[in-house]
């Protein structure tokens, strides 16, 4: 490799570590974690098959923004009104929910960290604050710098966790959690593997944000990623995440499974027993460590989704007034944020952030229900998000020799038929069953 192709290469990987951030957050430290801890290791395959059936369509995102020069939402709204609706149908759907649920858990660890004795909505509030404060001081630069260094650290010591828990663990028949099949088959364990595999690794519409964290990248660095770079730094993001998520379902049946032992419903004491997970297996000396780690990871995730959902908004505004004939907008000329409607974006940061501060005020202390209401919402909206995210590569916008090839349109085939069929099976149990 020349270094003039490693320099563009290196310029290129931000937004899939972006993403990966985004996804190591309630997914794998209260999802994953609750999975291993209730089932062993049986969700275990279905959590890998997910990941694989979401793959072509979160990959889309990047190679579409790179190949064309426009995030996604133009794609969609190029297809039609009717598939941007729909985009937007999901999002209002889902947001509030979603940025409830990262901020209350990054609540909980702030307040077991920091030992307050402060109600949730309040600590939710001050972590809402820093979010807004940080991202109108750093902008894409500081999330993307602070995002590395964090998945690094993360990394590491998840997985140094994982191999110590199993120093002493119990052998894989007693956790293969082969007794628990029949529990799955009922409505509430159906639900929770929907709830599961709806972030699992991360919801399907981040598709779209990582298309507009690809141009902003490319302002950042002057450098407009080729599909090749672009498909690498995702596939090195969206790897790390699918590892660290099996690292997670590892942990919680190491140390749990079969301990009789459940998880809080209010998010502080969720907090302390992952926190508690983690100072079992590397030793007492790590508590204080691994609650801060956890802390940033947390943040982080907050940190991203706070970014991401005014982008969008920001992004869908200009889409509907350009009617879908925008320039080329990853002009690497255009550096910084001077293509971002500034004031559009301060005014989405404050909305999004007050519609999820009410819902905690009101859904706060049952932090697992909310939890597993805004993943289902996510997996039962994802055939819908699959299906225009797939037309939109293959239609005439995209050029030809960027438009997937045969392998990944058959695993995308496949994928909007798992996500489909489990969805539609969900939604018939709840009304006959």
């Amino acid at each position: 490799m020349s270094p003039s192709t490693r320099a563009s290469l290196r310029a290129a990987i931000g937004p899939g570590l972006l993403m990966a951030g985004a996804a190591v957050g309630v997914s794998h430290l209260v999802q994953a974690t609750r999975g291993g801890a209730e089932y062993g290791l049986l969700l275990i395959p279905i959590v890998l098959l997910a990941c694989l059936f979401k793959y072509p369509f979160l990959e889309f995102g990047p190679r579409y923004a790179a190949a064309t020069g426009h995030h996604l939402l133009t794609g969609y709204h190029r297809l039609g009104n009717w598939a941007l609706s729909l985009y937007i149908a999901v999002t209002v759907g889902t947001l509030f929910a979603i940025q409830a649920v990262v901020t209350l858990t990054t609540a909980g660890l702030v307040t077991l960290v920091f030992d307050l004795d402060l109600s949730v909505t309040l600590v939710s509030a001050l972590v809402l604050a820093a979010c807004i404060t940080f991202l109108m001081i750093g902008a894409y630069r500081g999330l993307d710098l602070g995002m590395k260094i964090i998945m690094a650290a993360l990394s590491v010591s998840t997985v140094a966790a994982v191999a110590l828990a199993f120093r002493e663990a119990p052998d894989l028949a007693t956790l293969s959690g082969a007794q628990e099949w029949s529990n799955l088959w009922t409505l509430a364990g159906f639900a929770f593997i929907l709830a599961l595999l709806g972030w699992m690794p991360i919801p399907l519409d981040v598709a779209a944000w990582h298309s507009i964290w690809t141009q902003e990248r490319a302002r950042q660095t002057g450098h407009a990623p080729t599909v090749r770079e672009a498909i690498f730094d995702f596939r090195l993001g969206y790897l790390g995440a699918v590892v660290i998520a099996v690292a997670f379902m590892l942990l919680g049946a190491v140390l749990m499974y079969g301990s009789g032992i459940g998880f809080a419903a209010g998010a502080a004491a969720f907090s302390a027993q992952l926190v508690d997970l983690y100072a079992q297996s590397l030793g007492e000396w790590s508590r204080t460590l691994i609650a801060v780690a956890a802390l940033t990871t947390m943040f982080s995730t907050t940190l991203a989704v706070t970014d991401a959902y005014p982008r969008v908004i920001v992004a869908i505004i200009r889409t509907l007034r350009e009617d879908g004939h925008a320039p080329q907008t990853m002009d690497p000329s255009r550096k910084g944020e001077r293509g971002l409607d500034w004031w559009g974006y301060r005014i989405a940061l404050l909305a999004v952030a007050s519609g999820a501060l009410l819902l905690i005020s009101q859904a706060g202390e049952h932090f697992t229900r909310l939890v597993d209401i805004a993943t289902l919402l996510s997996f039962l909206s994802a055939p819908i998000l699959a299906w225009i995210t797939f037309k939109v590569v293959k239609s005439p916008d995209m050029p030809e020799a960027a438009r997937p090839g045969r392998g990944l349109r058959g695993l995308a085939w496949a994928g909007i038929a798992f996500s489909l069929i489990f969805s539609l099976l969900y939604i018939l149990w709840r009304l006959f069953g």
